[in-house]
């Protein structure tokens, strides 16, 4: 296992914090990329539940409260 510590040229301890490695894509991902759909699916689920809590606690239909 690997902590990081090191020891100097005198024997002493070094407990420096260790540096991520460092990664970068070669061209920018737009579209329809897996991190954007499971972003967009967890927003529409959030969405949907605010509105059947909306639902519940109004006793009114979603579309009622905006229609009149």
């Amino acid at each position: 296992m690997y902590s990081g510590a090191i020891k100097d040229e005198q024997g002493k301890l070094n407990v420096f914090a260790i540096e991520p490695e460092v990664y970068y894509a070669d061209a920018p991902q737009t579209g329809f990329t897996k991190h954007a759909e499971l972003v967009n699916g967890r927003a529409a689920m959030i969405g949907f539940a605010c509105m059947l809590l909306i639902e519940i606690f109004t006793h009114r239909s979603f579309a009622s409260l905006f229609l009149g």
